[in-house]
């Protein structure tokens, strides 16, 4: 198993329960932190209240422990990384493998952190079912792989569980009027719009918590905004670039599939609306759900094409929302 992110910490341990051996082959270690598979204050609550009043509690607390955990890390690295390690330590009794295999050197959360349920990855290694080899591929042979320090890995299957190359807008070449758009010259307008692109949503959620946080924030704020421009009778939705906004990378990490997409990326910018914030408890009370109507950043960011009309007959406003269906079908779509 080439790779040591989420996908190979889920797969290792399934394989190891029915291959003779299974080797997790890495470049360099990754953080790794078990959590039990089921989570006793859900179940507890559950058990105790409606449905509908357990989800929301269980919702906040989750986000809480996510968010708590990450800014902890943010803030005192050093310790977060002992915590960390010392989790391991608790599951894998061979202080060397730890040492060189569960020790990364870069600081909790400059990458995601993988979790591992009921410590499943390293029971398999316990039980000496699975292993860990950190090292850097020279070639591939015959029989297995070739590593730079020398060793040869001997395998039946090789599967890659490495390599994610980010696919910006899924592809799709963006053009406006006739002109082919560079996403790395825009700017993103609240985590989903690009300025100078009219018409056009999409969806990032937080590298630090669930990504469907701010996804369902994003879905609130477009279909508000659709609703306010089917009200006015706006065409058009064009977030425009501040100049007096500095510009800053996406996305805040070293990952390999990151840094390798960064020239493909928008840019975000240095105070909102066009700065991407990764802190969804404090987002609900900023400008990501709040209606632009009368804000000062609505002025400048959010243009509409034509006044709306005044009092359209009811075969003109028929026509009208035909246009406007046709012409924000991109708005709502999230590629």
């Amino acid at each position: 198993m080439i790779g040591s992110g989420a996908t190979a910490v889920t797969l290792v341990p399934e394989l190891a329960r029915r291959a003779a051996h299974v080797t997790m082959l890495q470049r360099s270690p990754t953080y790794v932190v078990s959590l039990p598979a089921r989570d006793k204050i859900a179940d507890w609550l559950r058990a105790r209240m409606s449905p509908q009043r357990a989800h929301r509690l269980i919702r906040w607390k989750n986000v809480a422990l996510a968010m708590g955990t990450y800014q902890f890390a943010r803030r005192f690295p050093e310790q977060a990384k002992k915590m960390i390690v010392r989790g391991v330590a608790k599951h894998v009794h061979d202080p060397a493998t730890v040492a060189a295999h569960f020790t990364p050197t870069y600081k909790p959360w400059d990458q995601r952190l993988c979790i591992v349920p009921d410590a499943d990855l390293f029971a398999q290694i316990e039980a000496g079912h699975a292993s860990v080899v950190t090292d850097h591929i020279e070639t591939l042979t015959e029989t297995g792989i070739a590593l730079r320090s020398g060793t040869v890995l001997e395998a039946d299957l090789i599967v890659m569980a490495t390599g994610l190359r980010l696919q910006w807008f899924g592809g799709i070449t963006l053009v406006v009027d006739g002109a082919r758009v560079e996403s790395a010259k825009t700017m993103i307008y609240k985590g989903m719009m690009c300025s100078d692109v009219p018409n056009l949503a999409f969806s990032i959620g937080y590298t630090n918590a669930s990504w469907t946080l701010k996804v369902d924030l994003t879905s609130q704020f477009v279909c508000r905004l659709l609703a306010h421009m089917d009200k006015h009778g706006y065409t058009t939705c064009c977030p425009l670039r501040d100049p007096a906004i500095e510009e800053a990378a996406l996305l805040d990490f070293t990952s390999g599939y990151v840094q390798r997409a960064m020239s493909l990326l928008p840019r975000q910018g240095s105070a909102a609306p066009w700065k991407l914030y990764q802190n969804y408890p404090l987002e609900p009370r900023g400008a990501a759900l709040r209606p632009d109507r009368g804000r000062r950043d609505a002025v400048h960011a959010l243009a509409p094409s034509r006044p709306p009309p005044e009092r359209p007959s009811p075969a003109t406003d028929s026509e009208n929302r035909a246009q406007r269906s046709s012409s924000l079908a991109g708005l709502a779509s999230t590629p």
